[in-house]
């Protein structure tokens, strides 16, 4: 850290353990128990504390003395629309995991979800909870830096997309998921693979499109013309999976970004007296009630293991612990009738 910079931003405790070449977590044994830490490390971390200027957070240390024995957890924090039914699910196992570790989880909202930092304020200042459980994070979100600052524990369902120093997340691999549905898709006999996702600029969405660049590439079908975008709205996915339909023809297979974007693809599928599986390949992400209803093939997300980990990390940091956090689990892939084996289609027309 440069001066200029310490003299307009307070120093943090990722400073210090970036400085130090420690971790976060050894920083905050030097300034809350020395006597674990090691004499030459405890020196260097000392040292940098005094050149960088690092005050320990009142509001972290307050924390550590009352416990409120309760996480805090944002809905809709991003504003522009809600995780549905995979975050209903997550709250439901996140609730279960807590009270089975004799905490309990604190839904809120911030009056201004693009400036959600007053809303965190208020509840640590309040002591109504210990820490946060972070869902949805995104390019540019404001809450790690701000918690890291204060010391405050969180963990979040979701990658810290901004600074891969920070790993006290735990998400589901949806490239890795992608890839596994383009190439099962190619094991059943389909050729040509397209892709409906979300608008470029969303880091979930643009993982999960990056598993389907890869895994055609390597199958040696990708084409780059088989891709189409569409919001999370049946009419709007409709459009865009009519238009890639109409490039990719009878016989071919989609994977959709979400259960939501395969519903438009599905609406276009029945409109044209054509069916899912026997006609046109299918695959989803999410596992939602709308493919387990319409009987779509779709990846599943292990929310329950992903409750538990996240529960794991937060306990671990509040403990002052350093739990071995950005941790990637797979989803797993739920065959359906939308994506038969070659044997039990119709032959494919080409267009």
């Amino acid at each position: 850290m440069t001066a200029s910079s310490s003299a307009t931003r307070r120093a943090t405790i990722l400073d210090v353990a970036r400085a130090a070449s420690v971790s976060r977590q050894t920083v905050s044994n030097v300034v809350n128990a020395p006597e674990r830490v090691a004499p030459a490390t405890l020196a260097r971390v000392q040292a940098e504390i005094r050149r960088l200027g690092f005050r320990p957070s009142r509001a972290a240390q307050t924390l550590k003395q009352e416990r409120a024995g309760a996480w805090g957890l944002e809905l809709d924090s991003s504003g522009f629309g809600r995780l549905g039914a995979i975050l209903d699910t997550f709250l439901v196992e996140l609730t279960a995991g807590a009270s089975a570790r004799g905490s309990h989880v604190v839904p809120f909202t911030a009056s201004d979800p693009a400036a959600p930092l007053a809303a965190y304020d208020r509840l640590v200042a309040s002591r109504v909870v210990d820490g946060f459980v972070l869902t949805d994070t995104r390019r540019g979100d404001p809450r790690p830096a701000w918690l890291e600052e204060h010391e405050i524990p969180y963990a979040a369902f979701g990658r810290v997309w901004d600074d891969p120093s920070i790993t006290a997340w735990v998400d589901v691999d949806g490239a890795a998921g992608v890839e596994a549905a383009v190439h099962h898709l190619a094991a059943q006999g389909y050729e040509r693979i397209g892709y409906l996702g979300w608008p470029e600029g969303s880091p979930v969405g643009d993982d999960r499109r990056s598993g389907w660049v890869r895994a055609t590439t390597r199958l040696g079908v990708h084409n780059p013309h088989w891709q189409a975008t569409s919001v999370q709205a049946l009419e709007q996915a409709s459009r865009a999976a009519a238009r890639l339909l109409d490039d990719l023809g009878r016989g071919a297979a989609l994977v959709c970004a979400s259960d939501a974007l395969a519903l438009g693809a599905w609406r276009v599928l029945l409109e044209r007296g054509l069916r899912p599986g026997a006609d046109v390949g299918l695959v989803c992400f999410d596992d939602t009630d709308i493919a387990q209803a319409l009987d779509l093939s779709s990846l599943h997300q292990p929310l329950d293991r992903v409750a538990d980990r996240v529960l794991h990390v937060l306990g671990a940091r509040s403990a002052s612990r350093d739990p071995a956090g950005g941790l990637l689990l797979p989803p797993e892939l739920v065959v359906r009738s939308s994506s038969k084996p070659a044997g039990d289609r119709t032959t494919p027309k080409e267009k």
